[in-house]
């Protein structure tokens, strides 16, 4: 089998700036300051009106393409990532390849929540490795989650932003990609997420008049501690195909949803806080692409991995859906 990897990162967010204090005045209500103690969120982006799901995601990729030294016309294919697609039907990635003008790309989308980019790299990894007609792969993710805000719903409104995020993978003399792992707790699937407009739910006149248009709804609870309780066997099982331990891995990225999760999962895997970094602080929760937007962002202040270390992505999603995936960096 062929030895995959990443090749370039690109990221994008919205031009336009959310303080805490602009969502406290369309709530009605401050969280400010719980927001940040808890959560460690300080302000957000938010798209355009007259962006779509799919400008931001063509934004990133752009980046990625340039990075890696090639064109869209060079992709094989496009994995993207997304919970909030341009539309229920077509694909998002079939707008983001006639965007590109990637005309010799295959596409699909990929809906895992927030651990969807995560998975969706996965699968690029895998086509890599078994397809040897295949150069290169584009694994994009996007989230409009602004779209569908509730600004009734205190426990939700504050947290959701806009970001897309990309890789371009490719082959070469060395292995890349190391080993994953996906997990799922399927019993939590109508806790937390946008559940009118699909078939669940269709957007007939009386569901509009009860439920209103589609929004987040959070429905039930989610117990504190199951990241805490979940991720680390998530991410072992990942190691252990890879034949590592958590020692072994000198930066992770996790889902951007919490800082103090952060802290926490770093003080329970006994690593030092300066093996992660995190954007939730200025960017907020930015759903399945969060985790490559962290590392693009990372590797613009400098602070991103050196050829030859190990790193690690660990995502969670409503569902509940988890991936986790780990690369030894090649990039140049």
């Amino acid at each position: 089998m062929r030895n995959v990897q990443i090749l370039s990162t690109g990221s994008y967010v919205p031009e336009r700036i959310v303080t805490n204090a602009e969502v406290d005045a369309m709530m009605g209500e401050s969280t400010s300051e719980w927001l940040l103690a808890n959560v460690g969120i300080k302000e957000r982006r938010w798209m355009a009106p007259e962006q779509v799901t799919s400008d931001l995601i063509v934004e990133a990729s752009q980046k990625a393409l340039e990075r890696a030294g090639i064109t869209a016309a060079d992709l094989d294919l496009i994995i993207v990532s997304t919970d909030t697609p341009d539309y229920l039907s077509p694909s998002t990635s079939i707008v983001v390849q006639n965007k590109l003008s990637a005309d010799k790309a295959g596409c699909y989308d990929i809906n895992s929540a927030c651990a969807g980019w995560v998975t969706a790299l996965d699968q690029g990894a895998k086509y890599l490795m078994t397809e040897p007609q295949m150069k290169y792969i584009l694994v994009a993710g996007g989230y409009g989650m602004s779209r569908f805000i509730d600004y009734k719903d205190k426990k939700t409104a504050n947290l959701f932003a806009d970001g897309a995020g990309a890789v371009v993978l490719g082959v070469g003399e060395e292995q890349g990609f190391l080993g994953s792992n996906l997990l799922a707790v399927g019993s939590f699937h109508d806790a937390l997420g946008i559940y009118t407009g699909g078939t669940y739910r269709p957007c007939t006149p009386e569901n509009m008049a009860q439920f209103g248009g589609p929004k987040v709804e959070f429905v039930k609870k989610f117990p504190k501690t199951f990241n805490t309780e979940y991720w680390p066997k998530l991410m072992q099982g990942a190691l252990d195909k890879a034949g590592l331990t958590f020692n072994d891995v000198d930066q992770y990225y996790f889902t951007q949803l919490n800082v103090r999760t952060i802290e926490v999962m770093m003080d329970l895997l006994k690593q030092p806080i300066e093996k992660t970094h995190w954007v939730m602080d200025k960017w907020g929760y930015t759903g399945s692409p969060c985790v490559i937007m962290a590392l693009d962002d990372a590797i613009a202040q400098g602070k991103g991995p050196k050829s030859g270390d190990v790193i690690l992505f660990c995502a969670s999603g409503g569902g509940i859906t988890m991936a986790s995936s780990v690369w030894r960096w090649t990039a140049k």
